[in-house]
């Protein structure tokens, strides 16, 4: 985990959360829509209508990136995702041995079509592009994307969009990472796209690209631990509602409304913001990328 600390950023973006909640946008499914029980609990704990009886399957990639995992193991409850993962399902009546973890590449979670999962939590930004072929839940989280760079690169000192306009960038593929590279940046030369950001990462390091885009607490992980002589260069600006990831579930799923429900009880309750005290303390004090 990276070393800084930074709780009055922290602090803000769990307030802005909690703000956005109301104005985050809804899911058609939205009400809680789970098999009911005999009582007519919209959502029986433990019993709702998941693919296996009694089971909760949760979905996530591989690997499984610190600081929302730790060791590329999601089913040991660390990291921010595994323990918002955990939380959920205790919430839905699922305790940790009713929880099962595969793992599916980013794309084909977002892709349209049947999935093998109940849910999947892998920091799926919420947009509406992507409903149309999944459901989201209520947001757990506010992001925001920051390019990254050796101290070698050309744009390692940077401090406005423009004088990234002419370096070669790179994200993984599929990602608002990258989405921000092509709407906010704009570059001169086409972006590189990676299958994951572990492939990014080497290529930022054999000097491929002169910088990567990846959300915030990636950014802080990536620079303080993983690579040699890693910089933030900066945060891109926010357009519009600011970013939020949710965890993804089936178009039209039944689970929807209950899942959201929980999350939205995790975030009333104070769960998700002592979530992201023990595991992403330290990723606010980030510079500004200016116009």
């Amino acid at each position: 985990m990276p070393s800084r600390h930074s709780r009055t950023a922290l602090g803000g973006a769990v307030l802005l959360l909690t703000a956005l909640a109301g104005c985050a946008p809804a899911d058609d499914d939205a009400s809680p829509s789970g098999s009911a029980s005999a009582s007519g609990n919209p959502c029986p704990p433990g019993a709702l209508a998941t693919r296996t009886p009694g089971k909760l399957t949760i979905a996530t990639d591989d690997p499984a990136y610190a600081p929302w995992f730790s060791d590329n193991k999601p089913d040991n409850g660390k990291g921010f995702e595994s323990a918002v993962a955990y939380s959920v399902a205790e919430r839905l009546g699922y305790p940790k041995e009713n929880v099962t973890w595969i793992r599916v590449t980013f794309n084909n979670a977002i892709a349209p079509g049947p999935k093998a999962f109940d849910l999947d939590i892998n920091q799926f930004s919420i947009t509406d592009q992507r409903r149309q072929a999944v459901d989201f839940s209520s947001p757990y989280y506010l992001v925001r994307q920051t390019v990254i760079a050796l101290k070698s690169s050309k744009i390692a000192g940077a401090k406005t969009i423009a004088e990234l306009r002419g370096a070669k960038l790179g994200a993984q593929v599929g990602t608002t990472s990258y989405q921000a590279i092509n709407e906010v940046i704009k570059p001169t030369t086409q972006p590189q796209v990676y299958n994951s950001n572990d492939d990014a990462k080497k290529a930022l390091q054999n000097g491929q690209i002169d910088g990567l885009v990846v959300d915030l607490p990636t950014a802080f992980y990536m620079t303080g631990a993983e690579l040699e002589n890693g910089v933030i260069v900066g945060q891109l600006p926010q357009v519009g509602v600011p970013e939020q990831f949710g965890l993804v579930l089936d178009k039209g799923s039944p689970l929807t409304g209950c899942v959201s429900t929980a999350v939205d009880q995790l975030r009333q309750d104070g769960t998700l913001a002592v979530l992201e005290k023990t595991w992403l303390a330290g990723t606010g004090g980030a510079p500004e990328l200016t116009p």
